[in-house]
């Protein structure tokens, strides 16, 4: 059976009515922060409630239901006491056994296991008692349920709700003591492990652990303000018991409250069994969910992952939760990634939703200087802001969490920085790691317990934080990585660097990928616009799998580095790295959209991509060229062996792209890819590379006899070629010339690599129309075009070429 029907037939079997209900989006339209519309602070309104009884239409119907609801309040009354006699049945034996030679227990820990126990089944059988008594009452003398009233007997009974308070006190004493006899003594284990209910045939009686047993009274107290809610849905307002359960549901609510906060078993949850699951980690996360995006509240225990929905209580009622899913630790894997860059359309919807928190931003603060902090105005004004930052958080491109369990179920949920995702999941493999066993868990209670264990209360809004915003940052924070040391094997690694603060700006940047090696050096300046930014987020990162090599955080001192550089070495881990930082403060300018800069080099002239690079050598040339240097050198038939045609098109999208997403993969494809990627880009320039113009002219100079001044004049030729051009191909014909060295290994003559790039690089004019001589057929065209590349690289005069000289050499004035 499938886990959500697993959860209804638990909830049905309690007589918790469910109601099918449709996803709401967690879409904000821009519109919603335009008018004046309320929104409730700390709520979020895609996150739906746990399902309530529904609402009858008449008040006919309504009595009816109220009967049916105090029906199943008298029979989960019934079921508890049969639970506390059972719990409690043990008792004289123990207390007996205690002034023996040889106690179980002595009469102290009898006195704190069973503490405030009998009070407890004297409160609840009164309750019972009453309550069947106005019901028999009731259904004996035919009487019309409008008359039925039970609003004094709950309030009687919430009023004696502090009996609990002491045994909620005492909880953890008695807990500990029944964990370590049920180890050191087999009499006690005997008991402890094997706990019978007092009622019906020993073939239907229900099993316990006392440890279970123990958790009841916690498990039964929590439900008391969900019965009342329940009770008041279905009570007509005209009812004389209208205003005893709301003083009742408001005095259980006050008693709850003050359970919660202080609770000695925050962080802890009896299992059916009589394990403890330990709450490890829980925070808000954004769950992935039949293509839409919701926030959830992630629970991580020592044997489980809980997500649930957060619903905020109102009119008196307390925040509760609803469940979503879970996922056992054991045999849980784990995968995660950058999420894919955005679109144009969701880029300017994010770019406008940053513009709205400027705004927000700027109006609160000019309140706050007014001292105009606490109106109506400001409180709608930060009400909205909140809606912004929880757009933001739900929709911006963020870190991808795949969970897959040993089940084939799987869960993905987005992270808002790369340093929580590394927490969160170093938190679950040191779990793993526990090898703890997994104990099926009872969803109901352990839902019903989250809103106690918390230890997250708010989503991470900054607008909803209450640090002070004196350290906090307002301007830029440069940062210059320079180095790093410690890698215990050569990679390819990146260095991503994240501040806190509102997301007005983006507030992640990373370095380029570093060369193969032990000792990566960037020395790359990373500027970052900061708003309330208080911390410095660092994280080594390698780009095989890719894996996270260490990280760190740091609290960023603004007199310290205000303007003016202060050198650091921090330590992630294994991975010391090397950097600058300087912070200098300023007005913040509005956000504006600008539209993606990278442009497509696939297809383009190349002098434009050589001169939007700055270059004379376009970046993906010499990537691919580097690349096939350091690992294709003697793979044999390079260049004349085809890679995979998809993984070559999936690079080539990527250097349309996205230029580090590119360089990630041609480090990790096969090197057959990046030399056909290679090929590809050159045989699709519009223009080939030696200008089809000269096509004519090229062809001639093979004629003459001597090879001295045929070969001066192909070079003379080639430097005339544009400047783009002559050095791009200078810079292919050295490193084919490095190929060829390798022909041993690899099996590349220069003839072989001429046959291969000669139609690639040279190519006839369109349809063979020559002004200045007769048309040349196909087998002609290809003799030429391997001829002429072939003489270029047997030519041993060839000039280095130039590849990062910027094409524009004028000096600004």
């Amino acid at each position: 059976m499938e886990l959500y029907e697993e959860a209804l037939q638990y909830l049905l079997s309690y007589g918790i009515a469910v109601l099918e209900e449709k996803i709401v989006s967690t879409e904000f339209s821009q519109e919603v922060f335009e008018d004046e519309t309320e929104w409730t602070p700390n709520g979020t309104e895609d996150i739906p409630a746990l399902p309530d009884t529904p609402i009858c239409k008449t008040p006919e119907d309504m009595l009816e239901k109220r009967l049916l609801v105090l029906k199943e309040i008298l029979i989960s009354e019934e079921t508890y006491l049969n639970e506390l006699e059972t719990l409690l049945m043990p008792m004289k034996a123990l207390r007996a056994s205690a002034g023996t030679s040889q106690p179980v227990l002595s009469i102290e820990q009898v006195q704190t296991v069973f503490y405030q126990l009998p009070e407890l089944r004297e409160l609840h059988t009164e309750f019972h008692s009453s309550l069947r008594a106005k019901l028999q009452s009731c259904l004996e003398q035919d009487l019309y349920v409008q008359q039925l009233s039970v609003g004094d007997i709950f309030l009687r009974f919430v009023s004696q709700l502090g009996v609990y308070r002491g045994f909620i006190d005492n909880y953890e004493s008695a807990v500990q003591i029944v964990k370590k006899c049920t180890q050191s003594d087999p009499r006690f284990r005997t008991l402890a492990q094997s706990m019978k209910s007092t009622k019906g045939s020993d073939s239907s009686r229900n099993m316990y652990t006392f440890e279970a047993l123990l958790y009841k009274p916690l498990d039964r107290v929590t439900k008391t303000t969900l019965v009342l809610h329940d009770l008041l849905k279905h009570t007509p307002a005209d009812h004389q018991d209208m205003a005893l359960l709301q003083e009742a549901l408001r005095v259980s609510s006050s008693f709850l409250s003050g359970v919660n906060e202080g609770s000695h078993c925050k962080t802890s949850v009896t299992l059916s069994r009589g394990e403890r699951r330990r709450l490890v980690r829980d925070g808000f996360v954004v769950d992935v969910c039949d293509g839409g995006r919701s926030l959830r509240h992630l629970f991580l225990y020592t044997d489980l992952l809980l997500c649930v929905k957060l619903k905020y209580g109102c009119k008196g009622r307390q925040s509760y939760y609803r469940f979503c899913w879970y996922m056992p630790l054991a045999g849980l894997k784990m995968n995660w990634a950058a999420e894919q860059e955005a679109s144009d359309e969701l880029q300017l919807r994010l770019s406008n939703m940053r513009a709205k928190l400027f705004q927000l931003r700027q109006a609160l603060q000019v309140m706050k200087e007014k001292k105009e902090s606490v109106s109506r105005t400001s409180d709608r004004c930060r009400r909205k802001l909140e809606a912004c930052e929880l757009w933001l958080l739900t929709h911006k491109p963020s870190f991808i969490l795949e969970l897959h369990s040993s089940s084939s179920k799987s869960h993905t949920i987005h992270l808002p920085s790369l340093y929580e995702l590394d927490e969160w999941r170093e938190a679950i493999n040191k779990l793993k790691s526990e090898d703890l066993e997994t104990v099926p868990p009872d969803l109901l209670t352990l839902t019903n317990s989250c809103v106690k264990l918390r230890m997250t209360q708010q989503p991470p809004l900054n607008c909803l934080q209450h640090d002070s915003e004196e350290n906090s940052m307002c301007g830029s924070v440069y940062v210059i990585v320079h180095s790093a040391c410690g890698l215990q094997s050569p990679a390819s690694v990146f260095v991503c660097v994240e501040v806190d603060g509102f997301d007005i700006f983006e507030r992640r940047a990373q370095t380029c990928l570093s060369s193969y090696t032990l000792t990566p050096q960037w020395d790359q300046e990373l500027v970052l616009q900061v708003d309330g930014a208080q911390h410095l987020s660092l994280l080594c990162v390698s780009e095989s799998q890719p894996e996270i090599l260490g990280r760190a955080k740091i609290q960023l001192d603004t007199l310290d580095i205000l303007k003016k550089w202060k050198k650091l070495t921090v330590n992630l881990g294994s991975v010391e790295l090397m950097l600058s930082i300087k912070y200098s403060p300023h007005p913040l300018e509005p956000p504006s959209y600008t539209p993606l800069q990278h442009k497509p080099v696939f297809c383009v002239l190349i002098e434009d991509v050589a001169r939007q690079e700055g270059v004379l050598v376009p970046h993906i040339v010499r990537s691919c060229v580097d690349e096939v240097e350091r690992r294709g050198l003697e793979e044999e038939g390079i260049y004349r062996i085809s890679g995979s045609s998809k993984q070559i098109q999936d690079l080539k999208h990527a250097f349309n792209t996205n230029y580090w997403e590119a360089m990630s993969k041609v480090r990790s494809v096969d090197v057959n890819v990046v030399s056909g990627t290679l090929k590809l880009y050159l045989r699709e320039l519009p223009e080939p590379l030696i200008p089809a113009a000269r096509f004519q002219s090229l062809s001639r100079v093979m004629d003459l006899p001597d090879p001295y001044q045929r070969a001066s004049i192909m070079l003379s030729e080639l430097q005339s070629f544009p400047d783009v051009n002559c050095n791009t191909l200078l810079f292919l014909f050295h490193h084919l010339k490095r190929v060829a060295e390798k022909e041993a290994q690899n099996k590349m003559s220069l003839s072989n690599l001429a046959t291969v790039f000669g139609p690639t690089l040279m190519r006839p004019p369109a349809a063979n129309i020559i002004q200045d001589g007769p048309p040349v057929d196909i087998s002609q065209e290809l003799n030429v075009q391997v001829h002429v590349i072939y003489l270029y690289l047997q030519n041993k005069n060839l000039p280095e070429a130039l590849t990062t000289k910027p094409l524009n050499t004028e000096e600004e004035t």
